[in-house]
């Protein structure tokens, strides 16, 4: 759609939607951002799944790029809490090679991939830079990135550690990190939000998640719409 379109179907669509939501949405779509994403590579266990997004959405991350290609991606909804209607899911599972095309796919959008790692001593989380758009990568609760992953990465990162344990669960992690790093961007003045652009498609999206049979709705709309352009 237009840009036009989305504007004139979203004010119509604000009719049905109730003030209250109205608010929370604008509250959340400005803090909301695309600066820092996540690829999960191969999760496999329903609560890390579930878990990893519900951080997403808690601290305004919206973009998560899910890599299958062993494991299926399998979110629980008793964890998720609906989580996940409100991010950007990109799933990658019908290539030969599902993680080369997301790499890929997120340099191209100009992000500096980071490989988070127990076993690399490249930084720590504390000291990671958010001068530039970042993509964290989390691999498989048991092996964890794989090599092509971690040949691909522009940088490692590992949460510090002081027990005998080595590493987190990876959706303990997952938020641990988000959590820091959202508080660095935004601290550091980054240009973390969305764009006008973004903030318009998002809020067309989650008014069409909160409206009930809104299908119905916006037939109704395109077709008063198509009369009235039929001058009928």
């Amino acid at each position: 759609m237009r840009d036009k379109e989305i504007e004139e179907l979203t004010a119509y669509l604000s009719g049905f939607v109730s003030a209250r939501r109205r608010r929370r949405i604008e509250q959340v779509l400005a803090e909301r951002t695309r600066w820092i994403a996540l690829a999960l590579e191969d999760i496999y266990q329903p609560h890390n799944a579930s878990a990893v997004l519900r951080s997403c959405d808690c601290f305004g991350v919206q973009d998560v790029h899910i890599i299958e290609n062993r494991n299926e991606y399998n979110p629980s909804p008793q964890v998720d809490m609906g989580s996940s209607g409100w991010l950007s899911l990109t799933r990658y599972d019908e290539g030969t090679d599902n993680t080369e095309m997301a790499l890929a796919a997120l340099k191209e959008r100009g992000y500096k991939l980071v490989a988070t790692t127990p076993h690399r001593d490249d930084c720590l989380l504390d000291d990671l830079a958010v001068d530039e758009p970042l993509a964290l990568l989390f691999g498989t609760e048991d092996t964890g990135l794989s090599e092509k992953a971690l040949a691909a990465a522009d940088a490692f990162v590992r949460v510090p550690m002081y027990g005998f344990t080595e590493s987190l669960n990876i959706s303990v992690c997952a938020a641990l990190m988000l959590r820091e790093l959202t508080r660095k961007v935004r601290a550091e003045n980054a240009p973390w939000p969305l764009s006008d652009g973004e903030r318009a498609e998002l809020r067309l999206a989650w008014y069409r998640r909160s409206i009930r049979a809104v299908e119905l709705i916006e037939q109704r709309y395109w077709s008063e719409r198509g009369a009235m352009e039929d001058g009928v």
